[in-house]
């Protein structure tokens, strides 16, 4: 069976990262929000603050068809709620897409890289806080291969000094889940 290439594919790819991250964030237990997480610098609670903001700027990209270049900080008592939260109201943004193109700045993209790029980014985090709990739980295979197609195209080199760390090196035969997580600069051992 032949399927779109990722980027054609964004929404239903955007929807299974968010299933995926609620899942981690389910496994995740009680919150401790002063953990270290293997995103460098950052607590849970920092952690779960920018994917809630990388989330509302989701749902902005597809309520407006803009997207503001710094999204406002909020600060939740319940940052694990505030994702869930934003996550599952996401999916109804996206649910019955009225877009074709996201303006980033002065900046237009189509929303299947938007949405593609979203997805990347929440599926990384959930994995950031399952692993932060010590909770094993691989990006799904099929989700983990198809983000895999995009990342190169998403993550450069540019991106490293600042959004990423240096991509960790792994087997050919690792899984999908452990060369995604490590092309973003995350150990998955």
């Amino acid at each position: 069976m032949r399927r779109e290439p990722a980027l054609l594919g964004g929404v239903a790819l955007l929807e299974r990262a968010v299933t995926y991250a609620l899942g981690a964030l389910a496994l995740a237990g009680p919150v401790a929000l002063h953990e270290p997480t293997p995103c460098r610098g950052w607590d849970l609670r920092a952690l779960l603050a920018h994917l809630a903001d990388s989330l509302t700027a989701l749902c902005e990209a597809s309520e407006s068809g803009h997207v503001p270049i710094a999204a406002p900080h909020r600060t939740d008592d319940d940052p694990v709620a505030a994702v869930r939260d934003r996550a599952t109201r996401l999916i109804g943004y996206w649910a019955e897409p009225v877009r074709d193109a996201v303006s980033i700045e002065d900046h237009s993209l189509t929303a299947g890289v938007v949405t593609s790029a979203g997805a990347l980014e929440i599926a990384v985090h959930g994995w950031d806080v399952a692993r932060t709990r010590t909770a094993h739980h691989p990006v799904p295979a099929a989700l983990a291969e198809e983000l895999l197609e995009v990342a190169p195209l998403l993550v450069s080199d540019v991106d490293r000094s600042h959004r990423f760390a240096l991509p960790v090196a792994m087997p050919v035969e690792a899984s999908a889940s452990d060369r995604l997580i490590a092309y973003c600069g995350r150990d998955p051992s």
